[in-house]
């Protein structure tokens, strides 16, 4: 009796097990899906119209993905606000974010990075006919745009106590005011500025000036801890650069503004710890 009582346990666990098999969201891949955090909003870079994803950063995720095992229809595209990626990554909403992310020690107290992938830095954005602001030392009395509460727009304002500093809500309106001519010059990173002028009611109108003053370590954000994964995402990012995909990738989404990666790139992945 009690034989045919554990035989009929097991057998139950084992149909149960089966079900749940089936049914997995995975398709019973166990780990092919993966959970990828983006921007929505930075064109050239990462940009969600519709449900087509794009940019320079979506085509990295791609490729990683890729590597990892994950075919693209198996990725999931989460938005990640700049504000909000840490908490993302902490609460295993996303596996990674990759996000114009840069590496910074106070952000690995909290998670992980794997990359980078990128250097990007600190430029200026004018239009394509002013030959007058070279950089930051030739904005005294230029007005320059950037986005409320902005450290890069701090930073100018620092070093040119002289500049004209204003403040929109979002880089598209800087973008639109310096089209029609209401400010000088807008100021972020150099990949998002290039990927503002590559769009293509910009193409011709306006130019990076690129002559970048800080430095913008883009990484791949993951768990804290998570070694493993940050191994095998740095060895897909070497692929990715050996096999030119790297370049095609700037080329696509970035080289309609005549932008060209600045010193460093493309970078050598930082050992994992």
């Amino acid at each position: 009796m009690n034989i045919r009582r554990i035989g009929a346990a097991a057998a139950a666990v084992s149909l149960a097990l089966g079900l749940s098999a089936c049914g997995s969201d995975d398709g019973g891949d166990g780990g092919n899906q993966l959970k990828v955090g983006i921007k929505f909003d930075q064109p050239g870079l990462g940009l969600k119209e519709g449900n087509e994803y794009t940019g320079f950063d979506v085509d990295v995720a791609r490729y990683i993905a890729e590597k990892l095992g994950t075919a693209e229809d198996d990725i999931e595209w989460i938005q990640a606000p700049s504000a909000q990626r840490e908490t993302l990554l902490e609460t295993g909403q996303v596996d990674m974010i990759v996000a114009t992310y840069s590496i910074t020690d106070s952000r690995k107290e909290k998670v992980g990075f794997a990359g980078p992938y990128f250097i990007a830095g600190q430029d200026l954005l004018v239009r394509a006919d002013d030959d007058s602001i070279t950089g930051p030392d030739s904005l005294d009395g230029k007005r320059l745009c950037s986005v409320t509460g902005s450290t890069s727009a701090q930073t100018v304002k620092e070093q040119v106590p002289g500049v004209n500093l204003q403040e929109f809500g979002t880089y598209s309106e800087c973008v639109s005011a310096l089209v029609s001519n209401a400010v000088d010059a807008l100021t972020t990173d150099d990949t998002i500025l290039a990927g503002y002028a590559s769009q293509d009611q910009y193409q011709g109108q306006l130019k990076v000036v690129g002559a970048p003053f800080t430095e913008e370590r883009y990484g791949v954000g993951i768990a804290k801890g998570d070694t493993e994964k940050c191994e095998q995402i740095n060895e897909a990012i070497r692929e990715m650069i050996s096999d030119g995909s790297w370049d095609t990738a700037v080329e696509e989404n970035l080289g309609a503004a005549g932008f060209t990666p600045g010193e460093g790139n493309p970078p050598e992945p930082d050992a994992c710890a």
